[in-house]
C-alpha cells in the first residue's frame, strides 16, 4: 500500500509486472494511491487487511484464477483486464460482479475514463448513505468509512475483527452465538473455525482495551460473546 490515506487508492491485481509497474506509474501521476497483488491467493489476503476504492483484476493468474477471485470481492467496483475478448466472457463476467471490462492490449486513456466514471458512480451511492455511527460506551463505529474508534483514538482492525465488532455493536445486550458470528464473517473469512474465531476475538479485545484499559467483550462460556455491560 503507498500514498496518503486520503487518496483514493486502487488495486492492482496482475501477475504482469510490466504491466502492473506502468499502471502503477500512470495512476501515480493521476493522484491516486496503489496496492498491488501478483496472484489471486496473494489479492484474498492483501484484501483481509486493506481495502482499496476500485480494484484492476486480470484474469490469468497464478493459483486462483480472476474467474475465482471476483466473487469474493465484496463491496468493491472492480474492472477486469483481460486479453479474453469473447463477448460470451465479458457478458458472463458482467453479470458476475464485475463492474467493467477492458480488453489487452488496451489505451490508457480510455482505461483512466473507465477507472473516472466507476468512482464517480462509488461516490454517487456513498452519497445517497447516510452516515451511520455504532457506539457502545468509548467505540464509535462507523461502517462505511471502516472506521472504529476507541476513547477518541482511531484504531486499526482487520477485515474480519471489523466484521466481529460489527455483529456484536448491532446487538449490544444479546449474546451472539458463535455460529452466528462465524456466518456473519464467512465473506471476509470463509474458512474460519470455532477456534481460529476465539483468536479473532481475542486479538479484537486486546486492540479495544489498549487506549481505554477496558474489556469491553465478554466471552460467555459455551455459547458465544457480548459486548460486556460497563
Amino acid at each position: 500500500m503507498k500514498g496518503n490515506i486520503d487518496r483514493v487508492m486502487i488495486g492492482i491485481i496482475d501477475d504482469d509486472e510490466y504491466i502492473g509497474d506502468m499502471l502503477e506509474e500512470i495512476l501515480g501521476k493521476q493522484g491516486y494511491g496503489v496496492m498491488r497483488a501478483y496472484s489471486g491467493t496473494e489479492a484474498l489476503l492483501l484484501l483481509q487487511q486493506e481495502k482499496p476504492d476500485l480494484i484492476l483484476l486480470d484474469l490469468m493468474l497464478p493459483g486462483l484464477s480472476g474467474e475465482e477471485v471476483l466473487p469474493k470481492i465484496k463491496d468493491i467496483p472492480v474492472i477486469i483486464m483481460s486479453a479474453k475478448g469473447e463477448v460470451h466472457k465479458k457478458v458472463d463476467l458482467l453479470l458476475g460482479g464485475a463492474a467493467d471490462y477492458v480488453t489487452k492490449p488496451f489505451d490508457v486513456d480510455e482505461l483512466l475514463a473507465r477507472i473516472q466514471v466507476q468512482l464517480r458512480n462509488l461516490a454517487k451511492e456513498e452519497g445517497k448513505t447516510a452516515r451511520k455511527v455504532l457506539s457502545f460506551d468509548q467505540i464509535a463505529m462507523e461502517p462505511e468509512r471502516q472506521s472504529v474508534v476507541v476513547d477518541g483514538l482511531e484504531i486499526h482492525l482487520t477485515r474480519t475483527e471489523f466484521a466481529i465488532l460489527k455483529t456484536l455493536l448491532q446487538n449490544p445486550s444479546q449474546v451472539v452465538t458463535k455460529s452466528i458470528l462465524l456466518d456473519r464473517i464467512s465473506q471476509d473469512t470463509p474458512d474460519c473455525t470455532e477456534e481460529s474465531l476465539k483468536v479473532h476475538v481475542s486479538n479484537l479485545r486486546k486492540k479495544l482495551k489498549g487506549p481505554s484499559g477496558k474489556d469491553y467483550i465478554e466471552a460467555v462460556w459455551g455459547i458465544g460473546f457480548k459486548m460486556k455491560e460497563m
